[in-house]
């Protein structure tokens, strides 16, 4: 059995988990991830309090399961182009792509996330920072691809490569970030591939 997430209890695939945090995700949707209480979640349910702290043990754990979730999906997307064949430019600017389409799907056609997501790289969950730490190692593994395949300069050391990359990406799914460059961030995101690409080139 998978372990759980943090301020997680209780078995991991039990329906009842789902069905909390489904009902979470629409009531943070109407009103507000920070507004909420436990108590305003097990009245939205239909469950005592106490029945919910069987499976979480507070609200924040319920918000790092679902932010879990979605960056899972969005580290599934760019791990499937990492893994590709094709060569590391290619991969590089497709991850830079799949980050902002995956964004605008949580913020636009999913907004009812975008607090929770927004207090998660706030507060600095566990699940923001295991996402950005999966990134980076992607991003990592696409430079050191590049540089022996010879489409990237060698010269810059690889830890500062990735750093500034990861600066980069931030402006495409950090929230904090992008309230002022929704309707424009996939070409947003083509403009800032173009422009590492060219700065990786030997």
């Amino acid at each position: 059995m998978r372990a759980p997430h943090t301020g997680q209890r209780g078995p991991v695939d039990h329906e009842r988990r789902d069905q909390i945090m489904t009902a979470a995700i629409e009531h943070f949707g109407h009103y507000g991830y920070k507004k909420t209480t436990m108590a305003d979640l097990a009245d939205a349910i239909g469950l005592s309090k106490a029945y919910i702290y069987k499976f979480f043990e507070s609200k924040k754990a319920i918000g790092e399961a679902i932010c879990a979730l979605q960056h899972g999906k969005m580290r599934a997307d760019i791990q499937a182009i990492v893994d590709d064949d094709k060569p590391a430019s290619d991969r590089m600017r497709r991850v830079f792509l799949a980050l902002a389409r995956n964004t605008v799907t949580l913020f636009s056609h999913e907004r009812k996330l975008h607090d929770i997501v927004y207090s998660a790289v706030e507060e600095e969950w566990a699940s923001a920072r295991s996402f950005a730490d999966a990134l980076r190692g992607m991003v990592e593994h696409l430079i050191r691809e590049g540089r022996e395949g010879g489409e990237f300069e060698r010269k810059t050391p690889v830890d500062e490569t990735c750093h500034a990359i990861m600066l980069v990406l931030q402006s495409i799914y950090h929230p904090l970030l992008l309230e002022q460059h929704m309707d424009t961030l996939d070409d947003d995101a083509a403009t800032l591939a173009s422009l590492v690409l060219r700065s990786l080139a030997p």
